[in-house]
């Protein structure tokens, strides 16, 4: 039976929704993306989220989407960077769809969101060392529940949505 459920995690700027768009027409199944799930929810976007409710409050808010959306069949899903943070996430990953890290690096990372204000966690003065210390947080929780990694850096976003399919299951 073909994978029902593909779920991608990984850092700020990988690629996760650029990327899961494209894998999901490769593999007939719908793109979902977390932030976006929230947003709808509570009519607000993430920024706001983190303005009023803080980190605390989004994450919660991510936690109980997270929950709900890893039992949906037929979807890629785009986790939000941080969605691994929580075990209980970690734990719904892990065990109800195929997990695929999407790599990349720092400078990557720092390129691709070079001008995007919609990031809070990058609104500080110095967003390469906050993109430093989120790695070396969550890069070890990426690879703990990863059934596969694929460094994004070097290909389109079809050429890689390619790769993941190659290797999922199937």
């Amino acid at each position: 039976m073909p994978v029902q459920r593909v779920f991608l995690v990984g850092p700020m700027g990988a690629g996760k929704s650029t990327i899961g768009r494209v894998l999901a027409d490769e593999l007939s199944l719908r793109f979902v993306d977390s932030d976006s799930e929230i947003e709808a929810r509570t009519g607000a976007d993430i920024p706001w989220i983190f303005d009023v409710e803080g980190e605390s409050g989004f994450r919660e808010r991510e936690r109980q989407v997270i929950e709900e959306m890893t039992t949906w069949d037929g979807i890629v899903l785009a986790t939000g960077g941080g969605a691994v943070l929580a075990p209980e996430n970690r734990t719904a990953l892990a065990g109800r769809g195929f997990v695929v890290y999407l790599y990349t690096s720092i400078d990557e990372q720092v390129r691709r969101t070079r001008r995007d204000r919609k990031r809070p966690l990058l609104q500080g003065v110095d967003p390469e060392a906050t993109l430093r210390e989120l790695m070396r947080i969550r890069d070890p929780l990426y690879r703990e529940i990863a059934d596969c990694v694929i460094d994004t850096a070097a290909g389109t976003p079809k050429s890689v949505a390619q790769q993941v399919a190659l290797a999922i299951p199937g």
